[in-house]
């Protein structure tokens, strides 16, 4: 597995671009088009929150065949809950898409991110998605990268290549998302593009067993959001002789699909709204999956856990104390806690650890919790970053 540089049209077969239409206001892009040369393979996972946006919705219905050909996504704007209108608003940006690729509507997906309860300016809408189509190019990934930004400071964008069925082959893919990050979907936009040959079905198999494992384990503040996807596109292009069962070559295909969406899920958590630190907290002797994964997300959306790691305190009682009111069944007499290699509990009770060598642990630009339960054998893991003062400043004044 090598990375490559090209982002979502790294992949043969895919042509992308951003543009400014006028949806933000400070003039950055602000529409993004990727696109495959033919129809692909389709396959998405989306938010659990009851309340949708529209332009998820229209995604929703025109995924429900396995097939599509390119997603349009718009920043500054999340067109949700904006009543009949916003969906109709959504269903018209495929159409002008699908007019102008000379497609189906039903081929063409939808995104949206931003303020939620604003609707749409289908002027700028318009004269943007035929700007992108007309300027999209097989090097244009990093500017649709870009044009889906909405508070991130840093760009989330990947591509590997690899050997399958003795072929080369490649995945790319882009994030957005830095806020209003929990799992279940929250608010980020994941596209991965490839050019392997499998079937849909398989496809959508192994995006959500890799989705549950990566993106679902990220928690920047335990909110989730109403616009979020990740949408997988396969256009078969490479010439593989084809995945359409669990077989090893299923495998290597999903092993290197974990790897791209990993590397984005990490980046997401390390670019949380105001974070200074990347925090990875993991859970291990427990007694059931389900008390594993109970525990690291309790840990990881505590606002006192990611306040301690800001302010570089070891302050392990917040840790055991949150692991105590997941709901996870265990002995608290049991319990060890490490902040990286350095245990600061053993069996429940604190320990005489080193101050001074915590400090500098809790200094660092990365930074590792870990609970060991000593209950049975099962495990989980979780993405967070911790919380700073700009986090109230960004999130304060939002939509100003």
């Amino acid at each position: 597995m090598k990375e490559i540089s090209g982002g979502v049209t790294a992949p043969e077969g895919f042509f992308a671009t951003g543009v400014a239409c006028g949806i933000k206001k400070d003039g950055k892009k602000d529409l993004a088009i990727v696109c495959s040369e033919d129809v692909a393979a389709a396959a998405g996972v989306f938010t659990t929150n009851l309340v949708k946006g529209h332009s998820l919705q229209v995604t929703q219905e025109h995924i429900s065949n396995g097939y599509a050909t390119a997603i349009i996504i718009n920043s500054g704007n999340a067109n949700a809950c904006v009543g009949e209108q916003g969906y109709k608003d959504a269903k018209e940006m495929a159409e002008i898409a699908a007019r102008l690729l000379d497609t189906q509507p039903e081929n063409i997906l939808i995104g949206s991110t931003g303020v939620i309860g604003k609707r749409l300016d289908m002027d700028a809408i318009r004269s943007g998605i035929e700007k992108a189509i007309a300027e999209m190019t097989p090097d244009g990934g990093h500017e649709a990268q870009e044009a889906i930004m909405t508070t991130d400071t840093i760009p989330k964008e990947i591509a590997i290549e690899f050997q399958l069925q003795e072929e080369t082959v490649r995945i790319g893919a882009m994030a957005k998302g830095s806020g209003m990050i929990h799992p279940n979907m929250a608010t980020m936009i994941g596209i991965i593009t490839s050019d392997v040959n499998i079937s849909h079905k398989m496809l959508d198999k192994a995006l959500k067993d890799v989705v549950q494992r990566t993106f679902n384990r990220v928690s920047v503040d335990g909110d989730t959001s109403v616009c979020d996807m990740v949408i997988a596109l396969a256009n078969g292009i490479a010439g593989n002789g084809g995945i359409i069962a669990e077989d090893d070559d299923y495998k290597k295909f999903k092993d290197a699909l974990e790897y791209v969406c990993t590397y984005l899920a990490r980046l997401i958590a390390k670019d949380g709204e105001g974070a200074t630190k990347l925090v990875e907290v993991i859970a291990e002797g427990a007694s059931s999956q389900e008390d594993a994964y109970k525990i690291v997300c309790a840990i990881a959306k505590s606002p006192l856990v990611k306040t301690a790691i800001f302010g570089e305190d070891a302050n392990w009682g917040r840790i055991i104390t949150a692991a105590g009111y997941s709901g996870a069944r265990f002995d608290p007499d049991k319990v060890d806690i490490y902040i990286s290699d350095l245990m600061v509990c053993r069996n429940g009770a604190a320990l005489d650890f080193d101050e001074d060598r915590a400090k500098e642990i809790l200094s660092k630009n990365e930074v590792k919790i870990k609970v060991r339960l000593n209950e049975g054998n099962f495990s989980d893991r979780m993405w967070t970053c911790d919380f700073s003062y700009d986090y109230v400043r960004i999130n304060g004044s939002y939509r100003t």
